[in-house]
């Protein structure tokens, strides 16, 4: 009884220093919490607590302020995520379905996400190495040259320009250029990327000897977009919000700064979160950036026609509404992979 007496007051204390930023002290948690014991017994549940490091004094007076432990400790502790009104749901899912293409649909989405939390919001674009092919077009540019453009089931798309053996304007050229985007597509619709760059090797020994160098030419351009990673765009919104609260970052607030601007940094802490429905929390010092340590990030995964496509999250001050922040990232995400799965 006195292990759940305790941290139903650890969460009082929590609860306190988000709302109000100052320290709490015994009087102000049974002024403002039916905790049904005495001052006493709250003062050495208080201690016994800090005793365990999960508050700590910041200076002589009584109140107490929860360590990265203590905040571990209440997130560990949430059996529920504070459900999202049916307004607020409703508005996530008009303003995101409104999107005209992917990097919409990105940018909503982060605005979005910095909104609702009052943090620093940051979503990794969908990658390619789980995406299907829905579409190749083949653009003529010229009588040489030749726009190839790979589209995948995420609404991402890809452009090459390449020098091809065919002169594109003449009568030959265009029933070429035809017959080999309808083989190239009935090749590679709908498979996974991976699997697409492999029907694609066998296709230039497949066609008319005639064609072989122009079919060459395009599938060694479309392999090498298909092989390659490109999982390095992030998208960030709300870096103002770490000011609203200097004395969250008493310090200073530069390391933070510079640690945000290394995206590279952003993508391998956004790319370690899996299904959309586990979202992780790390606290202060459970970052692995050194930069980001005086922080906490709240981050999930979201989904596209039921694989990984990318992560989200927010980063703000360990003091943060953590209830509210991992609802807001769930929903957020579960929102994004419905609209890129209907796309």
């Amino acid at each position: 009884m006195s292990e759940e007496r305790r941290m139903l007051v650890l969460r009082a204390i929590v609860e306190d220093y988000v709302e109000t930023s100052e320290p709490v002290g015994s009087r102000a948690l049974l002024d403002r919490h039916q905790l049904g014991v005495s001052a006493a017994t709250v003062r050495n549940d208080m201690a016994a607590l800090e005793d365990r490091g999960l508050i700590v004094a910041p200076h002589t007076s009584a109140g107490r302020v929860p360590t990265d432990a203590g905040y571990r400790a209440f997130v560990d502790a949430l059996s529920e995520l504070k459900p999202m009104s049916r307004a607020e749901r409703s508005a996530i899912k008009e303003f995101l379905e409104g999107a005209v293409d992917l990097d919409d649909v990105v940018d909503r989405t982060v605005r979005l996400l910095s909104t609702l939390t009052r943090q620093v919001a940051v979503v990794q674009y969908p990658t390619l190495s789980t995406s299907t092919v829905r579409h190749v077009e083949l653009v003529p540019m010229g009588p040489l040259r030749l726009m190839i453009v790979l589209i995948v089931g995420t609404g991402r798309v890809e452009q090459h320009v390449v020098q091809v053996p065919l002169d594109l304007e003449s009568d030959s050229g265009r029933e070429t250029l035809a017959r080999v985007r309808a083989d190239v597509n009935e090749a590679t619709n709908g498979l996974r990327l991976r699997d697409a760059a492999g029907r694609l090797s066998g296709l230039a020994g497949q066609s008319r000897p005639a064609d072989a160098p122009f079919v060459q030419v395009v599938v060694d351009a479309l392999v090498d977009a298909l092989a390659q990673e490109r999982e390095t765009r992030v998208t960030m919104a709300g870096t103002a919000n770490l000011v609203r609260h200097p004395n969250d970052f008493p310090e200073s607030i530069e390391p933070v700064l510079d640690a945000l601007e290394q995206h590279v940094v952003l993508l391998r802490l956004l790319a370690a979160e899996g299904h959309q429905d586990a979202v992780a929390v790390r606290i202060g010092r459970e970052n692995p950036v050194a930069g980001l340590r005086g922080t906490s990030l709240v981050t999930t995964g979201y989904e596209a026609g039921g694989d990984r496509a990318g992560g989200l999250g927010v980063l703000g001050p360990t003091r943060m509404d953590y209830p509210t922040t991992m609802s807001s990232v769930r929903a957020v995400a579960a929102y994004l992979s419905r609209v890129l799965t209907d796309r």
